[in-house]
């Protein structure tokens, strides 16, 4: 505990811990002091974020870069799972694919651009291995023509198109997850060799004893999934206060926040040159997303939702998720990067951001 303990008095942002208990205390006292409870959960997370983060770069340097990614990008997408579960069993539907598509693009545009931004500051040329980053597009491609489809199929028949949805989601949903078991047996096992991580990191400091870090993993995971709850049922009561709309809530608020922990572990490696676990974690969440979080929740939505849930979109959320995985495939193909780069992809995160941000409050017919 003494590594831990001492973290936490060096380090001015996990003072903000305070914030964890005023949260958890705070939806007791105020339960409907919705602005209150969407601000400390907010501040609350950040925190969470940060321990996460030195948590998994100590389990990285036991497993690697590949492997760290791997499982950063697993804890990050339980917190977003957890959000979607609590909007799903609410019935808010529009929310769950906002939030599902959100994160998509979140990751694979922000995370990645802000990594490639952060690290390009401290180095003139980044370089990271490209495999990686050709499999996870290739995962997320294969995913956006899945989110397409639904679509395609409810418009043959429109008396019975919301049922052939339903069905044609779920037998999607079960294909997206044996593809996805089966891109983590390629990765994992037998091609292991690809996705090696280059040796150009930076010499860290020492790193907390492994049993620690797990354990703080479990433990955060878990304070995250307890602020996450209170985060998604105060959220938007909170936007319609503040004049957003479900859209821009889904899409931009809770795919920020609900990835806040894996951003603060994909900027930290970015920043010590270790670009291969920036992109793992951004590209690998964005493709588990897509292709086991996105299908878990279609099945999931038959036992704890209102009625099922389809994989049908709206087609301006489908257009973001597919500009947003070519144009990570184009950036990630070279397997080198710089500071512009980065900025790039940045920008067209904002534009979406705007656009998304122009949809009225009321409105749930998004772009």
């Amino acid at each position: 505990m003494n590594p831990l303990l001492r973290e936490i008095r060096h380090t001015p942002l996990l003072w903000m811990l305070i914030f964890v208990p005023a949260v958890l205390i705070a939806a007791r006292v105020v339960p409907t002091s919705h602005t209150l409870l969407f601000v400390l959960a907010v501040l609350a997370i950040v925190p969470l974020a940060a321990l996460l983060s030195h948590a998994t770069e100590a389990v990285s340097e036991k497993t690697g870069d590949a492997v760290g990614g791997l499982l950063n990008a697993t804890l990050g997408n339980l917190t977003e799972l957890i959000i979607a579960v609590t909007a799903l069993r609410a019935g808010e539907y529009m929310l769950v694919k906002a939030s599902i598509a959100g994160a998509i693009v979140t990751n694979s545009l922000f995370m990645l651009g802000a990594s490639f931004l952060l690290g390009g500051f401290r180095y003139h040329i980044q370089e990271y291995n490209r495999a990686g980053g050709r499999m996870y597009s290739a995962l997320l491609l294969m995913a956006t023509i899945a989110l397409l489809a639904p679509a395609a199929v409810s418009e043959l028949d429109l008396a019975r198109g919301e049922v052939m949805a339903q069905n044609f989601s779920a037998a999607l949903a079960i294909l997206l997850i044996v593809a996805y078991g089966l891109s983590l047996l390629f990765s994992l096992k037998t091609h292991k060799e690809l996705f090696a991580s280059m040796d150009h990191g930076e010499a860290g400091e020492a790193k907390w004893p492994i049993n620690l870090a797990v354990g703080t993993l479990l433990v955060v995971t878990v304070l995250v999934a307890l602020v996450s709850e209170i985060f998604v049922e105060s959220v938007q009561h909170a936007a319609t206060t503040l004049g957003m709309s479900p859209a821009f809530v889904g899409f931009i608020i809770v795919a920020l926040v609900g990835a806040a922990a894996e951003m603060a572990v994909a900027f930290s490696a970015a920043r010590k040159n270790r670009l291969d676990m920036s992109v793992s974690i951004a590209l690998g969440s964005a493709s588990q997303i897509a292709l086991f979080v996105a299908p878990v929740l279609v099945l999931l939505s038959y036992v704890v939702g209102p009625k099922p849930m389809d994989l049908q979109f709206w087609p301006g959320a489908v257009t973001m998720v597919m500009i947003a995985t070519v144009t990570a495939t184009f950036v990630t193909n070279s397997g080198r990067s710089a500071w512009f780069i980065g900025a790039l992809l940045i920008f067209i995160y904002v534009i979406f951001a705007m656009t998304l941000y122009m949809v009225p409050p009321g409105s749930h017919g998004p772009v």
